[in-house]
């Protein structure tokens, strides 16, 4: 659109403007042309004058151009004027007048006769010629020259005639008879003097070399003409230039884009700025040229401007009074043409913003038409809407730009922009389409809340019958076979019957009509199962009603009293419980006896088909119970798996798509194994084997507890798939934007996000307890019950195993490799006080008092500490990590269980209590745990060891005679490998890597014992009166009371002489110390005699007789209920005065 059809619609005011700006621009021009000297035609001036105004192309004479020839001076316009305002033209006595070149004459006398105004030069001229010092020769030629080439009118010529006598005489003469020579249409008169020139010309009009009094400077009217001749020139290239560019500006083409409006804006203000200064400029230089001529004036107060300088005055005025009117009128011009260019730019810039804000409405208004989807749940509901509130509030800012794009648009309109017609419906759509996105939000939230509801009385409709069908199934059956029993059942029922006003969908036709708006196919299936349940639970509960009534219908008839007769009563020869008749000799009581019995076995019949009914009814419930089950289980696998291959069809194998590749941002590729983890795996189990596998049991529900069993190996794949989630959750946060996954969301139409998805096999892995959970309750008295619950504690294992692993990996700092120290078996935080026996006074009392907050965690061969520190993030990135702060060998580790002044804490010590560390659990149960695993880890380390151990001595042992005794111990290597291991204070290992333990001596508590061969080296003593190896444990010292003995490797004391009469026979005396090393065959025994050293073969009997009540050096009396096995315990004393119950697999020192 070029500025002038801008200009034409509506805005004549501009119009206007510009109008008044062409007219000014041709006034200057008319001006500056006035200001020039043209060439005018000698026969018709005026009209040559009038048409050289009119035509431009007509090149006029400047002061410039013949300056050398004005310069000379043979002829100038001195400023005076005759009575009548004719110009005075003094033609001064100029020796070499005639060798004047003609076209230079012709110039002078031009330029000369241009100057005066046209009112002025119209009157005539008065020609002064001063020949006052030449010949008459010479006046009769310049006479005639001047009137050949004399441009303009003339009204006088007025010739000063020569001064000499013979050539005034000669002028005089000639003059009047060569009149008719000159060809002048006015008078020449010929004056002998300057007096006589001043009866013509007034004295102050002549110049003083013609006796006058006007003050002339040839030079100074010379730089005058050129300076105002030069402004002229300036003014009208000023006023030529100003106006093409207005031209310009009129024919310019409004840019369609902001960045050429910017460029075409900042162009115009460019060559604007230099108009201005041209202008300026120019305005400057006419203020110089009025100042100068002026400057007489200013110099001498009573001095008078000639006319020509007043006509020089009056131009310059004039010029820049024109350039002023001029420079208003181009800025006026140039503001409306500013404020076009504005306010073009403003509507680039506003049809931009409404492209881009009108696409980002359009995507977000497709993303809220995707959250079509009612849900399924009422978590799933929440979850959507969850996910609706987060997409309204992103959304927000884009409604937000719509909104302040439509204000800014109001503004335009409000201050009358050129282009209301093309704002105005932008604004209407932008407002529309806010509007509606509002509307639909808030209507999809409705539909949303509404659904909440629904699906919150569907789940506690189905709550309701889950609560009835348990408590049909919980109520005894022994119990409600008595009338107060049945009575008890009943009201029960009742009770839980009234609660179904606030609970039970009383009405399916009103459901649907009141959620009509909400109710697809797949939730109106739904609600019609969860009406179909309640109604056979509402059924299962009339049933039992039924039976309960008959039960408690039973009513004891009354018996008329018969007056007694000794005689008349025999004892009931029937020994049959609850039954008795009696005999009388009446024959109308003859009867009675029959009809009681009748009665009683017929109310015994009813009551055994009421219980019979009753146990019928609830195992049909249990049944219906456990079908329900089995079908959600196998359903909702059938769409995990249908789920995960969408997930590893439509993202995963998408990120191999060559054709997606644009899509994808650089940092996300070949992040496939990062994002989805083990996902492949994950399905490839449960899509070719688990659901078929499950499918085998749809009519055998309780015995589904052996699939899991058969495959819970498998189901170790997810605690990989968890320990990748927080990577993945990061990655996924890091590129939830990208375009590709946006791409792929909208090809397989889903209505949540990737996340939503990655998330399913963590919620698959513990819906599977609560399934089982749900099954094992049905099916108590099952055949499968036992495969249900150890079916269900593998899972929580499972379960366990997985959150202790996503503990595990957070742990930084360690050098090692975790794996290496065994199954991770548990973790959990604790208080920990510290008491070391190498460290500082203070230290340890300091450490009494100031606890550190340690997290443990218990491997098969370590236990470490460290420090928890929380993360900031989201998600994942919330969970803690575990700083490393050092860790303890479970080979060197001891544990005490309980310690004086709180039941929370338990010790943990290290290398012969050289490091002592007080647990403090959270609660006792979390104790009570932690020990339990504890010991269980310490007892299947000795248990290994002892079974290493006997199996090198078995080994050893092959190539003995037996019973034959020998000289040489079996275990010499073990014998020689513990003496050195004394020696260092340290234990062999075995070859797992145990060490062997040490047992407590008799009555000592922790105190030390002599060196022997035995596997201890301190001994230190351990009692316990809760152990629970005590009294059960295969190694316990006595058996039953006052019986026999029964025997245990280790040390005894002899109690009389063994001989079996051969010198090389092993033989003991009292007070030996013997070893019993192991039992062989036929209740054989090696020992070792310590005394002497040699080995032998020795039945248990006779060594029941040798060691009579002695007791083994790791046993203890049964007094102190230990044994010489036990290593664990349950409680401990931190005082010397009491038994010290502690546990140690290297040294038995808790």
């Amino acid at each position: 659109m070029s500025l002038h059809g801008l200009l034409r619609e509506g805005q004549e005011g501009h119009s206007r403007i510009l109008t008044r700006f062409s007219q000014i621009l041709h006034n200057v021009s008319s001006t500056v042309l006035r200001s020039i000297p043209k060439r005018r035609s000698r026969n018709n001036p005026r009209q040559a004058w009038s048409d050289e105004i009119m035509h431009q192309d007509i090149a006029p004479l400047c002061a410039a151009d013949i300056e050398d020839q004005l310069k000379k001076q043979f002829a100038y316009l001195s400023g005076g004027r005759g009575e009548d305002g004719s110009p005075v033209i003094t033609f001064p006595d100029y020796p070499a007048f005639s060798e004047i070149p003609e076209r230079e004459f012709q110039n002078v006398l031009t330029y000369l006769t241009s100057i005066p105004s046209l009112r002025d030069a119209g009157i005539g001229f008065i020609l002064v010629i001063d020949r006052r010092q030449d010949k008459w020769t010479s006046v009769k030629a310049s006479i005639l020259r001047i009137a050949a080439s004399f441009p303009g009118n003339l009204q006088l010529v007025l010739v000063l005639r020569p001064t000499g006598f013979f050539h005034r005489t000669l002028t005089d003469l000639a003059f009047r008879f060569n009149r008719d020579e000159f060809k002048m249409k006015v008078p020449i008169i010929m004056l002998g003097s300057v007096t006589e020139l001043q009866r013509y010309v007034s004295k102050s009009q002549l110049t003083e070399d013609l006796g006058g009094s006007l003050n002339y400077s040839h030079s100074r009217w010379l730089s005058h003409r050129t300076a105002i001749e030069n402004f002229a020139l300036m003014v009208k290239e000023t006023a030529q230039t100003l106006q093409s560019f207005g031209t310009e500006l009129a024919e310019t083409e409004l840019p369609n884009e902001v960045q050429s409006t910017s460029i075409l804006l900042a162009t115009h203000t460019e060559k604007k700025d230099k108009m201005k200064e041209d202008m300026r400029l120019a305005i400057e230089q006419g203020h110089d040229i009025l100042a100068s001529i002026t400057e007489p004036m200013t110099e001498n107060p009573d001095y008078q401007l000639n006319q020509d300088q007043l006509d020089n005055q009056t131009t310059v005025e004039r010029l820049l009074a024109q350039l002023n009117e001029t420079e208003t009128a181009f800025d006026e011009f140039w503001a409306k043409h500013q404020q076009k260019l504005e306010q073009c730019l403003q509507l680039r810039h506003f049809e931009q913003n409404f492209r881009e804000v009108r696409a980002a409405l359009d995507i977000v208004s497709e993303r809220l038409s995707a959250f079509t989807d009612v849900g399924n749940s009422c978590s799933h509901v929440e979850h959507i809407l969850k996910d609706l509130a987060s997409f309204e509030e992103k959304s927000h800012e884009t409604v937000e730009k719509a909104r302040v794009l439509v204000s800014e648009g109001d503004r335009f309109i409000q201050s009358e922009h050129y282009a209301v017609d093309s704002i105005l419906p932008k604004c209407n759509e932008l407002q529309h389409l806010c509007d509606a996105f509002t509307t639909e939000t808030d209507k999809r939230k409705n539909l949303l809340n509404k659904s909440l509801e629904l699906h919150s009385l569907l789940e506690k409709s189905m709550k309701w019958c889950n609560d009835g069908i348990y408590l049909l199934a919980s109520q005894p059956v022994d119990k409600c076979q008595s009338q107060d029993g049945a009575e008890s059942a009943l009201q029960e029922i009742e009770k839980f019957l009234d609660t179904g006003a606030d609970n039970k969908i009383e009405e399916l036709n009103k459901i649907c009509k009141e959620y009509e708006t909400i109710l697809n196919q797949e939730l109106m299936e739904h609600v019609q199962k969860v009406f179909q349940k309640q109604e056979s639970m509402e059924e299962m509960f009339q049933k039992r009603q039924v039976s309960l009534k008959k039960l408690a219908a039973k009513q004891t008839r009354p018996v008329q009293p018969v007056a007694p007769r000794p005689e008349a009563f025999v004892k009931s020869p029937c020994t049959s419980p609850g039954l008795r008749r009696d005999y009388v000799t009446s024959p109308e009581s003859n009867m009675i006896p029959r009809t009681n019995y009748r009665r009683t076995k017929s109310e015994m019949s009813e009551m055994q088909q009421s219980r019979s009914g009753s146990v019928m009814d609830d195992e049909e419930n249990l049944a219906v119970l456990r079908r329900h089950v089995i079908n959600e289980l196998i359903e909702t696998e059938r769409a995990y798996v249908d789920e995960l291959l969408c997930v590893l069809e439509g993202y995963a194998a998408e990120m191999d798509n060559p054709l997606m590749m644009h899509l994808m941002s650089p940092g996300l590729q070949n992040k496939k194994d990062i994002l989805f983890g083990n996902m492949e795996e994950i399905y490839h189990f449960h899509n070719r084997i688990f659901v078929r596998e499950l499918e085998n049991y749809i009519e055998y529900p309780e015995l589904v507890g052996r699939c899991f069993l058969e495959r819970m190996e498998d189901f170790q794949i997810y605690e990989k798939y968890c320990q990748n989630k927080p990577r993945s959750e990061s990655l996924w946060r890091q590129f939830s934007d990208s375009v590709f996954f946006q791409e792929c969301q909208r090809k397989l139409d889903h209505k949540l996000s990737l996340d939503s998805y990655l998330l399913k096999p963590v919620q698959r892995i513990t819906k599977y307890q609560l399934l089982l959970k749900e099954m094992l309750k049905y099916s108590k008295n099952c055949e499968g019950a036992e495969d249900l619950q150890e079916a269900l504690t593998s899972i929580l294992g499972i379960l366990k195993a997985v959150n202790d692993s996503m503990h595990q990996i957070a742990i930084t700092g360690y050098d090692g490799n975790l794996n290496e120290l065994g199954k991770l078996l548990m973790q959990g935080s604790f208080s920990v006080w510290t008491d070391h026996k190498k460290g500082h006074s203070k230290v340890k009392d300091l450490a009494r008092f100031k606890p550190m907050q340690r997290h443990l965690f218990l491997h098969e061969k370590a236990v470490l500490f460290c420090k928890k520190r929380e993360e900031n993030g989201e998600g994942y990135e919330k969970a803690p990590s575990y700083s490393y702060k050092h860790s303890l060998n479970m080979t060197a580790v001891g544990i005490t269980e309980n310690v004086k002044g709180d039941a929370k804490k338990f010790e943990i010590w290290y290398n012969a209590r050289e490091e002592v560390y007080i647990i403090q659990a959270p609660t006792l149960e979390i104790k009570a745990t932690w020990v339990k695993e504890i010991r269980k880890v310490l007892t299947s380390q000795l248990q290994a060891y002892r079974e290493a151990s006997q199996h090198r001595t078995l080994e050893q042992t092959h190539s003995l005679p037996l019973p034959a005794s020998s000289c040489t111990s079996p275990s010499r290597n073990q014998t020689r490998n513990l003496k050195k291991l004394e020696e260092r204070k340290t234990y062999p290992t075995s070859p797992e890597g145990y060490i062997l333990p040490k047992y407590p001596e008799k009555g000592k508590g922790w105190s030390k014992t002599s060196h022997s061969l035995d596997a201890s080296e301190e001994n230190d003593g351990w009692s316990s009166a809760e152990d629970p190896l005590n009294s059960s444990d295969a190694e316990e010292e006595v058996v039953g009371g006052g019986g026999e003995m029964k025997l245990t490797p280790g040390k005894y004391t002899v109690v009389t002489d063994y001989d079996k009469g051969s010198s090389e026979s092993f033989t003991v005396k009292s007070g030996d110390a013997v070893q019993l090393i192991r039992e062989g065959e036929d209740r054989l025994w090696y020992v070792k005699n310590l005394t002497s050293g040699r080995e032998g073969w020795v039945p248990a009997n006779n060594l029941l007789m040798l060691i009579g009540n002695s007791k083994s050096a790791q046993s203890l009396s049964s007094s102190e209920s230990g044994t010489a096995s036990s290593i664990l315990s349950s409680s401990s004393s931190c005082s010397d005065s009491c038994n010290v119950s502690s546990t140690s697999f290297s040294d038995l020192k808790g």
